[in-house]
């Protein structure tokens, strides 16, 4: 029997038992869809979670500040401590080579007033080149200026989840908002362009960094970022400024701190190791469903082995071979399987575009998760026909014709 007949045959029978058929590839269906959505999730993820971490990491590298690591310690990223910058280092770091631009960033999260509310927030000072860092999407007013940061003017953006906490329409343009006693005056409400992994706002205050030392009482600046000329000198740019700041601070500082820069591409591939781990280990957890579905597939092709046993003992006394039965039932099983692992494999697709729409996350289908899904099918449904296929091979002609 050639494979094209033993297909036809498969089909017709699949075609006859419809709701059977149904019923025995759910297994099937439900094990690839789940692995696929994962897969798919878990693949847009890591991309999501790397790009996220290394924001803009082409072009701007941030400076932080550690306890230098002992002749014990061989950890790679000691804990980052709070940088001892002062306002003096941005103009000592724009002047060495390589180095464009220096953006400083300082937060934290506190109360403030609007009229008669109060909301908690992370209220951020920015400096020239915020948007290098964390693009940001105008939805109405105008964003804070260059002549808003240069005279210290008392003004502020919030984002949309403020918005529409404040007011109905985004109705608070102009209006007034109150920080740590300092009144500001709202000029535009925005969104960032890369929101988080689950596509999560947190509530934010945009202000002037120039304005934060009189808010706070000191000139403490909590990140600092340098910006390249060149992208492709990045690095080189980055350890030139940590080089200059370790020099400038070795006998001001204590002895046991340093300045570094982050390993970007050490971090990418950590994260994309754990992120590997993490959906592997979910999609085993799901392919415990294939397990079932295969479990399955095996005892209804025995039940289908004993009620064509007739059949079969027909076969045998026109000349057909154990080869041949065993082929017969090994392809109905494996086009059941296949048919199953197809039709779960569109619910999977599905299901991670769904998922992608609720978070944010664009899923990544690759070829290999394509691939990987027909074969593993079909070798189920090989794994698992090999036992009810066998039993039909092994049938005598005369008991299969006495069979009732």
């Amino acid at each position: 029997m050639g494979l094209w007949e033993g297909l036809k045959i498969a089909l017709v029978s699949l075609r006859v038992h419809k709701l059977r058929s149904v019923l025995t590839m759910l297994g099937i269906v439900i094990g690839v869809a789940s692995v696929i959505t994962i897969v798919a999730i878990g693949q847009g993820g890591e991309e999501a979670l790397k790009a996220q971490f290394a924001n803009n990491e082409n072009s701007t590298l941030e400076i932080l500040y550690r306890l230098r690591e002992t002749e014990f310690e061989s950890v790679q990223l000691a804990a980052p401590l709070e940088a001892p910058f002062e306002e003096s280092d941005i103009y000592d770091l724009t002047k060495l080579a390589g180095i464009r631009k220096v953006i400083t960033v300082n937060s934290t999260n506190t109360t403030f007033q609007y009229l008669d509310r109060s909301m908690n927030a992370e209220i951020i000072g920015m400096s020239d080149g915020y948007e290098d860092l964390y693009p940001l999407e105008l939805v109405k007013g105008r964003m804070i200026s260059g002549s808003d940061l240069s005279q210290g003017r008392k003004v502020a953006m919030v984002n949309l989840e403020v918005a529409n906490k404040l007011g109905k329409n985004n109705a608070i343009l102009g209006d007034v908002l109150e920080v740590e006693g300092t009144p500001l005056k709202i000029i535009g409400i925005y969104k960032e362009k890369k929101n988080s992994i689950l596509g999560i706002e947190t509530k934010k205050v945009l202000l002037p960094a120039t304005i934060w030392p009189a808010m706070y009482g000191n000139n403490k600046i909590d990140s600092l970022t340098v910006q390249a000329t060149n992208s492709e000198q990045v690095y080189e740019a980055g350890q030139r400024a940590v080089d200059f700041l370790n020099r400038k601070y070795k006998d001001t500082k204590s002895s046991k701190g340093e300045f570094y820069i982050l390993n970007i591409e050490q971090i990418k591939k950590s994260l994309s190791y754990i992120t590997k781990i993490m959906t592997g280990i979910i999609s085993s957890i799901a392919s415990v469903s294939l397990l079932v579905g295969g479990i399955g597939v095996m005892n209804i092709m025995l039940v289908s082995v004993t009620e064509r046993t007739k059949e079969i003992g027909i076969r045998k006394s026109l000349g057909a071979t154990r080869g041949n039965i065993l082929a017969q039932f090994l392809i109905e099983s494996i086009t059941l399987t296949t048919v199953g692992g197809a039709a779960g494999f569109l619910l999977g697709i599905a299901g991670a575009y769904l998922i992608s729409v609720l978070t944010g996350m664009a899923p990544i289908i690759s070829v290999q998760v394509i691939v990987g899904g027909v074969l593993f099918s079909m070798t189920i449904g090989i794994l698992f026909g090999l036992l009810p296929a066998n039993r039909a091979a092994k049938l005598k002609p005369v008991d299969s014709l006495r069979h009732e």
